[in-house]
């Protein structure tokens, strides 16, 4: 299979190209480098099954033009992380909206498969976990730069399956639940890996809020199974998919195990969320997955533990 990947120098679109290249597959990697980086795909530069294409998703020609050369279009491309959300509302619906019509109208057009990445954030503030994929959205005003991102990816996911339905376009949607893992920066909110940082730096740990707020997290290498399994399942064709570990944690308990596990010496400073997001920003309660769904049906469980989650990122930060 030749595919297309979008956002493919990300964290979780780089480690997606190098199992696809793994299998012997073909992978077209489409990125603008805004938030990927292209040092994430320099082990894979040699092999000739790839190709780098330097663009955005937004420039419909030029997604058009991939689009017809690949078999299978996966589109991961997206403006990410609550930090760069909050701080560019605009320019993250625009990418996140515009980018992904442009993206299906040319697997319409085409007759192209298509597999989206969507969120755990499109659930919002529901607190009735474990959430299931039939489970309802609660976000907050519309006017709240924090709920834009959930919102673009609650159209994504209509925009895709209604193309589905109307057009008959084959696709399948995942919602990732904080996928976590080697490669992963904190830099735009991402909570292990800015804690695994400043622990292996002996730096102080900043918890928002009082730290009672609790997620659940899966390692990168038990993602990329799934998205595997989605990808390739014709059983998966037309459904959505939760994606994630549901070993649920607190953010205090998950700056001390971090601690822990990488022996630091580093203390937990606990801060108000306006320090970091501005005022009146809405954090979540809760976020755990009810994955029986991929369980039953594609035979997916999560096989890494949290332990082996931020050994892993302490490695790889230490040998950058």
């Amino acid at each position: 299979m030749k595919y297309l990947i979008t956002g493919g120098a990300g964290f979780i679109g780089s480690h997606l190209t190098a199992a696809l290249l793994k299998k012997g597959d073909s992978v077209v990697v489409l990125d603008d480098f805004s938030t990927g980086d292209a040092k994430n795909l320099n082990s894979l530069t040699a092999n000739s099954n790839l190709e780098i294409v330097s663009g955005s998703i937004l420039d419909s020609a030029l997604v058009d033009s991939l689009v017809a050369k690949v078999d299978h279009v996966l589109h991961l491309a997206a403006a990410v992380g609550v930090f760069n959300i909050v701080n560019n509302p605009l320019k993250s619906l625009e990418t996140n909206i515009g980018g992904t019509e442009n993206v299906l109208a040319a697997c319409a057009k085409y007759k192209k498969p298509f597999f989206l990445t969507s969120s755990s954030e499109i659930y919002g503030k529901n607190t009735n976990v474990p959430l299931n994929e039939e489970s309802d959205r609660v976000v907050g005003s519309p006017l709240k730069s924090r709920w834009s991102y959930s919102e673009a990816k609650a159209i994504d996911e209509s925009l895709a399956y209604f193309y589905y339905t109307q057009n008959k376009l084959p696709i399948r949607i995942v919602r990732l639940f904080n996928t976590v893992g080697p490669r992963q920066i904190g830099q735009y909110g991402m909570v292990v890996p800015r804690f695994v940082a400043a622990a292996i730096s002996g730096e102080a740990i900043s918890v928002y809020g009082d730290g009672k707020q609790s997620r659940s997290f899966c390692h990168i290498d038990d993602v990329i199974e799934a998205l595997l399994l989605v990808i390739t399942s014709p059983r998966a064709v037309g459904e959505v998919y939760n994606v994630g570990n549901n070993f649920e944690i607190s953010i205090s308990d998950l700056a001390k195990k971090i601690i822990e596990v990488t022996k630091s010496s580093s203390k937990i400073e606990f801060k108000p969320y306006a320090d970091a997001y501005g005022p009146g920003f809405e954090d979540l309660e809760r976020r755990v997955p009810n994955i029986s769904k991929i369980k039953a049906e594609l035979g997916w469980v999560p096989k890494r533990d949290l332990t082996q989650v931020i050994e892993d990122i302490a490695l790889n930060l230490k040998n950058s």
